[in-house]
């Protein structure tokens, strides 16, 4: 047994005491008056006063009993809701700090990937990060909030230098595998070439493809020779020039040839932003969660037996006693 709204006991409650009250005319004021004949309370109505007082009492009780919503858990019923799981595997090597795209390459694709992640409320959604090392920012989650901040947050720097793609790719295979989901997409963001690590990309991908896993991937940057800010010197920022088209579109196409996804270059932050809004259209599947208790509402019978009493207790009042004005 429990109670949806145990409070409420409290206008019962009160409202029961404000009639006791009235019953017995508490507040009335003094009136003189000269009594006619037999104008003595016989003891019958004696009787039915209190016993109509004590009726008038059972019912507020049950009424402000009614007013707790009792209820009684049954069972839990299946509610079936539509997700994916998702890992967003982002490349956080220096060279994404870039300016080939403004402001730089890490915050527009933040940016976006976290307007895409607005989108998807419903779905578990996971980070891994990558550089020299690898390492998983945030497990499956369906906290948007949580998605939201961690994103933002995202930084360069204590991975190390280089581009670990393939054990990043690993790893967030690894934090798929384990779900319940029949649907599961990495999105790979990338701007360079694997150059270290334990495992090539394309194995990786054939991990993913052992568990039926999609890979999405993205290479994010121009064409064109980009600078990297390296620190500021006594002429002011000063900056490292990397080449452009220095994205290895043949693997990352591969990748997504051999798991069932698609490869996209991104060489803007609009094209970035078209790119999500594809994927965004991805197939949503089913899970079965058991958050939905069916109860048995008890508070309609108590509700019923009180007002029953309430009014049967003023009708008689006014029909036999006759001290309603």
């Amino acid at each position: 047994m429990e109670f949806k709204s145990p409070l409420l006991l409290w206008v019962g409650v009160a409202a029961g005491v404000m009639w006791v009250l009235d019953y017995w005319k508490v507040f009335l004021r003094a009136q003189l008056y000269f009594p006619e004949a037999q104008a003595v309370l016989p003891a019958w109505k004696k009787a039915l006063r209190l016993a109509l007082f004590l009726a008038g009492v059972a019912g507020w009780g049950y009424l402000s009993y009614a007013l707790m919503q009792p209820r009684m858990p049954q069972k839990y019923s299946p509610n079936n809701i539509r997700v994916n799981d998702i890992v967003l595997c982002i490349d956080v090597s220096r060279s994404m700090l870039a300016e080939d795209i403004k402001p730089n390459r890490l915050e527009v694709a933040k940016e976006r990937i976290r307007d895409f992640a607005r989108m998807r409320p419903t779905d578990r959604i996971s980070i891994v990060i990558f550089s020299e090392k690898v390492f998983t920012l945030l497990p499956l989650t369906t906290d948007p909030s949580l998605v939201d901040q961690v994103l933002a947050e995202i930084s360069i720097g204590f991975l190390g230098s280089g581009t670990n793609i393939g054990d990043g790719l690993a790893l967030s295979v690894a934090r798929a595998v384990n779900s319940e989901t029949k649907n599961k997409v990495i999105i790979l963001l990338t701007d360079g070439v694997a150059n270290v690590g334990t495992l090539t990309p394309l194995e990786a991908a054939a991990e993913a493809k052992k568990y039926g896993i999609k890979v999405y991937t993205i290479g994010l940057g121009t064409d064109e020779d980009a600078k990297i800010p390296m620190g500021n010197g006594i002429f002011g920022t000063q900056y490292q020039l990397i080449p452009g088209g220095s994205i290895d579109y043949k693997v990352l196409n591969e990748i997504s040839e051999m798991t069932g996804g698609k490869f996209y270059p991104a060489k803007s932050a609009g094209a970035l932003q078209e790119i999500l809004d594809d994927i965004q259209k991805l197939e949503k599947t089913e899970i079965k969660v058991n958050q939905q208790i069916i109860y048995d509402e008890l508070f309609y019978s108590y509700l019923l037996l009180g007002v029953s009493l309430i009014f049967g207790v003023e009708v008689s009042r006014r029909l036999f006693l006759r001290d309603v004005t």
